[in-house]
């Protein structure tokens, strides 16, 4: 019998699959993930370096200052291990910016490919068939013998 984090495991996999993935969902997971993150670093900082985050509202300050990328500098870490959580904070703000930036791009390009590519499929298939009639056309005009005689006299 797997264990519980096995199962949450599962589930999680399981979640993702059902649904397929969009743009939206991920902002929304990497949003997700990145908050607990935040609220994470901002305890494990508390807990593991009291003497730089006196309070949790300190540290939690500090972790959301952190995960923005604005660092005002007033809180630092000043452990290897407070160092690497904020490493970790970092990039999961890094990483959420990536991923809000992208799917805003994606948005904005499907929207202006839907805007641009309105031909329904009876139109495309018209322009195909008048296409065809005057390749087949310029074929039957190329597959004619030219006339004899130098050029330019009858």
């Amino acid at each position: 019998m797997p264990d519980n984090e096995g199962l949450a495991h599962q589930r999680v996999v399981s979640v993702i699959q059902r649904k397929p993935p969009t743009a939206r969902r991920a902002a929304f997971i990497i949003a997700t993930f990145t908050l607990l993150v935040t609220l994470a670093g901002g305890v494990v900082a508390w807990l593991t370096e009291r003497d730089d985050f006196p309070s949790l509202g300190a540290a939690l300050w500090w972790s959301l200052q952190t995960v923005t990328t604005v660092g005002y500098g007033d809180l630092v870490p000043s452990s290897t291990g407070g160092r690497v959580i904020g490493a970790v904070v970092m990039l999961s703000g890094i990483g959420f910016l990536t991923v809000i930036t992208a799917a805003v791009t994606a948005a904005l390009i499907e929207s202006a490919r839907t805007r641009a590519g309105r031909v329904s499929d009876r139109d495309l298939s018209q322009q195909l068939d008048e296409i065809s009639a005057r390749l087949a056309a310029i074929e039957s005009g190329a597959s004619r013998e030219p006339p004899q005689g130098p050029p330019g006299r009858p």
